[in-house]
C-alpha cells in the first residue's frame, strides 16, 4: 500500500525567541514493514542542519533556524511503501541491545493492577503472553480522547480505565517488562479502515521475540500493525521518542498546533 504522510507542526510565541535549537525525529525508516519512497522536511535552517543516527536507529535532524521570529513551522511530508508483516518489524539495526528496553521510565512505571494484569496474561510462550496481554489491556482501559493528556503516566490511565492511544502504549511496555520481555514505544501514523484520509498521528509498542525479533502491539485498537501503519520514531516511552524536541532563548507565551493527514496515495 501506498500511504501518503503530511505532518505539519506550528508554534507561535506571545514573545519571539532569538535562538532556537530543534531536534526532529521526523523521517520514517525503511525496513521489513515499510519503504520510503520520497520523503521531505521543510523548516527555516535545514540547509544547515546536522544530521545523524541515534542510539536507537532514529534518523536525526538537528536544526538551528535562523535569526529571530514569534513562530516556527515544521512541516513534513512524503510517501511510504507499506505491505501487512502481521506487526512483525524484525532484527532492526539500533546500537543498543533489545536488554536496554527492560529499563523503567516514570510514563512507563507500573502499578500492583497492571503487575497483576500482566501475571495473569502469561501463557506458554513469550508471543502468546503478549497477544493476551494485548487483549487484557484493550479490554481494562477505554478509548477516551478527554481522559489524559501528554503528562499522564502509565499508573494513572490504567487507573481511570481510560486513555488515548500513549497511554495504552505506555500500560503495555511498562507490563511487558515486569514480565521481563523488552518493550519499547512507537511514534507513527495510521490510515484508519475504510477511509481514503485521515487524521491520525498514532502511538504503539513494540516487543521483543527471540525467534522474530521485534513484533508490533497496538492496545489501543487490539491489533498488531498492518499495511495502514507506518513506523516514525522508537524510544523508551513518548517523551523518548517523541517526533520533535527543543529549545528556544527568549521566548515566551508558546502556542502549538498538529496538523497530521494520512491518506492512500496513487502514486
Amino acid at each position: 500500500m501506498l500511504i501518503a504522510i503530511r505532518h505539519r507542526t506550528h508554534y507561535r510565541y506571545s514573545r519571539g525567541f532569538n535562538h532556537a535549537v530543534q531536534s526532529l525525529r521526523l523521517r520514517p525508516p525503511s525496513g521489513k514493514s515499510q519503504r520510503v519512497i520520497d520523503w521531505t522536511i521543510d523548516i527555516e535552517g535545514m540547509d544547515r542542519a546536522v544530521h545523524y543516527v541515534d542510539a536507537f536507529g532514529n534518523s536525526v535532524d538537528l536544526v538551528t533556524p535562523p535569526g529571530t521570529s514569534d513562530h516556527l513551522d515544521v512541516l513534513a511530508h512524503g510517501v511510504i511503501e507499506t505491505n501487512d508483516t502481521a506487526g512483525v518489524v524484525g532484527f532492526t539495526q539500533e546500537a543498543v541491545p533489545p536488554g536496554v528496553f527492560l529499563r523503567p521510565t516514570v510514563m512507563t512505571s507500573t502499578s500492583p493492577g497492571i503487575e497483576a494484569l500482566a501475571r495473569s496474561s502469561a501463557r506458554a510462550d513469550r508471543l502468546q503472553t503478549l497477544h493476551a496481554l494485548l487483549g487484557a489491556i484493550n479490554a481494562a482501559v477505554a478509548y477516551d480522547t478527554s481522559a489524559t493528556h501528554s503528562l499522564t503516566t502509565g499508573i494513572d490511565a490504567f487507573t481511570a480505565k481510560r486513555g488515548v492511544c500513549q497511554d495504552h502504549a505506555h500500560i503495555f511496555i511498562g507490563a511487558a517488562r515486569t514480565l521481563g520481555i523488552p518493550a519499547r514505544y512507537v511514534t507513527g501514523y495510521l490510515l484508519v479502515e475504510d477511509e481514503l484520509s485521515s487524521v491520525a498521528h498514532h502511538a504503539w509498542a513494540e516487543a521483543f521475540v527471540d525467534d522474530l525479533g521485534w513484533i508490533g502491539f497496538d492496545a489501543a485498537n487490539n491489533v498488531s500493525p498492518t499495511e495502514r501503519y507506518v513506523r516514525l520514531a522508537i524510544g523508551y516511552d513518548a517523551h523518548s521518542a517523541a517526533p520533535i524536541k527543543g529549545t528556544m532563548r527568549g521566548a515566551e507565551g508558546e502556542a502549538m498546533t498538529v496538523e497530521v493527514v494520512v491518506g492512500a496515495s496513487q502514486q
